[in-house]
């Protein structure tokens, strides 16, 4: 058995709040469990695993810009900055 770390940090890479999940839960469980903790932030920085049109929204209605990468398996391309996120 594994487990997962979920974290929210600042822009200086200091841990905020953390959220542990079991290796085979999807990291959107983590993402729901963490989304009020997030701070008053310009974009988020998060890898394929927190791809999902709800995440985006929620977080895009906090005024938070998401920066994900698009899961391979999206039909649709996701726009992302590619310098910032770099799967």
């Amino acid at each position: 058995m594994n487990t997962k770390l979920h974290a929210v940090a600042d822009a200086n890479g200091r841990p905020l709040s953390f959220f542990m999940t079991a290796g085979p839960v999807s990291d959107y469980t983590g993402a729901a469990a963490l989304l009020d903790e997030l701070p008053k932030a310009q974009w988020l920085l998060g890898d394929r695993g927190y791809d999902a049109d709800w995440f985006r929204d929620a977080l895009e209605a906090k005024g938070i810009k998401p920066c994900i990468s698009g899961r391979k398996s999206q039909n649709a391309s996701v726009r992302h900055d590619k310098r910032v996120n770099a799967d």
